[in-house]
C-alpha cells in the first residue's frame, strides 16, 4: 500500500455481510432474533444462579460469570451492526474501533479462560470428591476468577496498544461486520511487523495455557470415570461436566473452523461470514446446552417462571 494520509483517521467503513440492498432487512431480523436469544437465555442462566441458593456452588458461579461473559461478548459487535443496517451507515470511528477491539478481545479471552477454570473445577470434583470443598473454596474460586480477569485486561489492553502505534492511509474499509484485530492491521501502512508479532504470540501462548489446562483436566476426568466399577456412578460423573465438554467443544471448535476457513480461502467476506458462528452462534447456544442437560438449571428456570 502507498504511503497516503498517516495523521489519525476519523473513521474506518465496516462492509459488513453483504452489499446487497435485498439482504439487510434479513440480515438485521436474524441478527436481532440472535442477539435477543442471547441475551435472555445467558441473563435467565443468571438469574437462576443468583435466586436459587441450591445453585450457590462453584459450578455455577463460574457458569454465572460465563453467561455475563457471553451478553458483553455479542454486545461488543452486535447491537453497531443493527445500528449501521438500520441508519444505513457503515461508519465506525477510529476510536469506537479500538473500543470495539478492546472490549471484543477482552471478553472473547474471558470465554477462553472461564472455560479452562471450569474444566479444573470438574477435574476437582470428579477426581477429588473429598477434597472439592476444601479446595474450590470462595477464596480460591475469587482468585481463580480474578486471575482471569487480570490475564485478559492485560492481553486486551496489549493488542489495543499496539493498534495505535500504527499509521492508517487511505484505504479504510474493514470486510467484517465488526472491528477485527487482523483486519484493522492489514489496513495499516507502517509496517505491522511488531503487531502481527504480539498478535500471534500471545494468542499462541494464552490459548496454549488454556487448551493445556482444560486436556490436562479431562484426561483425568476420563481416567478416573473408566476406573469406576458402577455403571450409574461413570453416568453421573460423566453427566457432571458433560454440558461443560459441549460448550468447549462448540467454542473451540467453531473458533478453529475459522482460523482454517480464513487460511484457505483469500476472501475476506468469506472470513466474517464464518466468524458469526464463534461471535455470535455459540454464545447462543451456551444457556440451550447448560439448561437442556442440566436438572438443576430445569428447576431454577421453574422457579423463576412460576
Amino acid at each position: 500500500m502507498e504511503p497516503g494520509n498517516k495523521t489519525r483517521v476519523p473513521e474506518f467503513i465496516l462492509l459488513g455481510l453483504s452489499n446487497e440492498a435485498v439482504l439487510q432487512p434479513l440480515l438485521f431480523g436474524l441478527f436481532l432474533f440472535m442477539y435477543l436469544v442471547t441475551f435472555t437465555g445467558n441473563l435467565l442462566i443468571m438469574l437462576a444462579v443468583i435466586r436459587d441458593s441450591n445453585l450457590h456452588t462453584p459450578m455455577y458461579f463460574f457458569l454465572s460469570n460465563l453467561s455475563l461473559t457471553d451478553i458483553c461478548f455479542t454486545s461488543t459487535t452486535i447491537p453497531k451492526m443493527l445500528l449501521n443496517i438500520q441508519m444505513q451507515n457503515k461508519m465506525i470511528t477510529y476510536e469506537g474501533c479500538i473500543t470495539q477491539m478492546y472490549f471484543f478481545t477482552l471478553f472473547g479471552a474471558l470465554d477462553n479462560f472461564l472455560l479452562t477454570v471450569m474444566a479444573y473445577d470438574r477435574f476437582v470434583a470428579i477426581c477429588l470428591p473429598l477434597h472439592y470443598t476444601v479446595i474450590m473454596n470462595h477464596k480460591v474460586c475469587g482468585f481463580l476468577l480474578l486471575v482471569s480477569w487480570v490475564l485478559t485486561l492485560f492481553y486486551s489492553l496489549t493488542q489495543s496498544l499496539m493498534i495505535l502505534r500504527l499509521s492508517f492511509c487511505t484505504e479504510l474499509e474493514i470486510p467484517h461486520f465488526f472491528c477485527e484485530l487482523y483486519q484493522v492491521i492489514q489496513l495499516a501502512c507502517s509496517d505491522p511487523f511488531l503487531n502481527y508479532l504480539v498478535m500471534y504470540f500471545t494468542a499462541v501462548l494464552l490459548g496454549t495455557m488454556s487448551l493445556t489446562g482444560i486436556l490436562f483436566s479431562y484426561t483425568k476426568i476420563i481416567s478416573s470415570i473408566l476406573r469406576m466399577s458402577s455403571a450409574g456412578g461413570k453416568y453421573k460423573a460423566f453427566s457432571t461436566c458433560g454440558s461443560h465438554l459441549s460448550v468447549v467443544s462448540l467454542f473451540y471448535g467453531t473458533g478453529f473452523g475459522v482460523y482454517l476457513s480464513s487460511a484457505a480461502s483469500q476472501n475476506s467476506r468469506t472470513s466474517a461470514i464464518a466468524s458469526v458462528m464463534y461471535t455470535v452462534v455459540t454464545p447462543m447456544l451456551n444457556p440451550f446446552i447448560y439448561s437442556l442437560r442440566n436438572k438443576d438449571i430445569k428447576q431454577a428456570l421453574r422457579k423463576i417462571f412460576s
